[in-house]
């Protein structure tokens, strides 16, 4: 779910929420300027905070959206809600869309792994999930991340805090499976989604940084296109897969346009600014509280049950994405 640019060397920090990130490489004044425009209008721990809730309450809203609408209604509304967001914000700062078909053609891509994908496979998960291993799973994306990285990116060496972290991240996956109980009383379908929407992200970014590093476009640009490309792309499935609805109950309508002008729109500024101001160390770091929020929002507002071993497991998963990152974190700050 987050803004990150990424540059020919490194490779973006991946982070939650069924939200996406955007392709870009945004130029050094466009930086200056958000920092500073940031700057005066908010504190960016005020900023931080807020992030944090907007994407750790996003799985609690995806199940009340799926309460009444199909999962690619849900999806699509977001998309379209998220994508309204980020014209209007292209339209004040006057941000163009690229031109390039080549560009396009690549931000095609990252709109169905960033976006289209991962959404509904969310969508679909919390129809037999709660949103509470919703939000768990999608922590496991630096770890599928790191996993890939090591196969798809020649830069990015295995080193021995790396790979452990991976190996303690995958005992915190089984602790919060609860594999030593046979899996007993898990959906084990809605779960394999959950777990591959966290992967969509990561294959994503994985693209988006052998095709769009280096890009002249900035970050609010080529996030807002392939966020409409992805809008696109539901708009021709969600026909196809489900029917109108007869009614349009207002809390899970409500739902949907937050999810998508708050947690998708909204939080991808938030995010952008957050990078540009404090750099993607800081900035990531929102990684580790969306789970937390996540389990407590579906456990006081929707009485999700919480086993024991979901919040120790998901302890050990967050510890284990931490130490993946490490090294590349130290990378970008350099």
């Amino acid at each position: 779910m987050s803004t990150v640019a990424p540059s020919s060397r490194t490779q973006p920090p991946l982070t939650a929420c069924s939200t996406a990130v955007s392709p870009a490489v945004a130029s050094p004044a466009t930086a200056s300027a958000t920092t500073a425009t940031r700057r005066r209008a908010l504190d960016w721990r005020i900023r931080f905070a807020v992030l944090s809730l907007i994407w750790g309450f996003s799985f609690l809203l995806i199940k009340v959206g799926t309460g009444a609408y199909a999962p690619f209604q849900v999806t699509f509304g977001r998309l379209l809600f998220g994508t309204a967001v980020l014209a209007a914000a292209m339209a004040m700062r006057r941000e163009r869309l690229p031109r390039a078909l080549r560009t396009w053609g690549h931000l095609l891509v990252a709109g169905f792994f960033l976006n289209a994908l991962p959404f509904s496979l969310f969508a679909y998960a919390e129809l037999t999930i709660p949103s509470t291993l919703a939000g768990i799973c999608n922590a496991t994306s630096p770890l599928w991340g790191m996993a890939l990285s090591l196969v798809a990116l020649s830069e990015d060496r295995p080193t021995r805090r790396r790979v452990a972290g991976l190996g303690i991240g995958f005992i915190g996956v089984l602790t919060v499976l609860g594999a030593w109980q046979g899996f007993s009383g898990l959906d084990v379908t809605g779960t394999a989604l959950a777990l591959l929407a966290s992967l969509s992200y990561p294959v994503g970014w994985i693209y988006v940084r052998r095709t769009l590093a280096g890009s002249a476009h900035s970050n609010l640009s080529l996030t807002g296109a392939h966020l409409l490309l992805a809008t696109l792309q539901l708009a021709l499935v969600t026909p196809l897969f489900t029917t109108l609805p007869t009614s349009f109950p207002m809390v899970p309508l409500l739902a949907v346009v937050a999810l998508g002008a708050l947690g998708t729109g909204l939080a991808m500024l938030i995010q952008y600014g957050l990078v540009a101001e404090v750099g993607p160390t800081t900035a990531t770091m929102v990684t580790y509280f969306v789970p937390v929020i996540a389990t407590a929002a579906g456990v006081t507002l929707l009485d999700e049950h919480l086993a024991w071993n979901t919040p120790v497991g998901a302890l050990v998963v967050l510890a284990g994405a931490a130490l993946t990152q490490s090294r590349r974190r130290r990378q970008q700050d350099a």
